[in-house]
């Protein structure tokens, strides 16, 4: 037994480094920031275009390129799986992390019975971005949101 222990500690310390903290990993998967008002759901995506397929960034019209984000907002009204899409103005821009602002010029994308918003952006990694958005519902009703992303090389 006098044997046993001093082995059984050996073992029980070796096993203490396998404990230790892993590097965190990169998330490539795009984050959405979402705001509800009321009964509408706005929901924003970005995305370096790079990550689109080409098949989905032919149909977006958009091209793939490095140092080019895509910002995706949705506006929709009504519980998730039965929703509408509403038609919108939606106006945003992004700030980098020196205080550089750019106006990101938003189109109307329809899929469908679906209407989402889209446009592009220069950035230049590593940054932070944070992004404003405002939407103006058909009728008048308005709404923003503000969200941050961070982009690694």
């Amino acid at each position: 037994m006098r044997l046993l222990a001093p082995l059984l500690l050996c073992v029980a310390l070796a096993a203490c480094g396998n404990d230790a903290p892993k590097p965190a990993k990169r998330i490539d998967v795009p984050q959405e920031a979402v705001t509800r008002d009321g009964d509408v759901t706005i929901r924003a995506n970005v995305m370096p275009t790079t990550q689109l397929n080409e098949s989905v960034a032919r149909g977006y019209g958009i091209e793939r390129r490095e140092h080019a984000l895509l910002l995706l907002v949705s506006v929709r009204k009504g519980p998730d799986g039965q929703d509408v899409a509403l038609p919108a103005t939606v106006e945003a821009t992004a700030a980098n992390l020196q205080g550089q602002h750019q106006t990101i010029a938003m189109r109307e994308l329809r899929a469908g019975d679906y209407v989402d918003y889209i446009g592009t952006l220069a950035f230049s990694p590593p940054d932070t971005l944070s992004f404003a958005v405002d939407i103006t519902r058909e009728g008048g009703a308005k709404s923003a949101m503000a969200f941050s992303r961070d982009f690694a090389p």
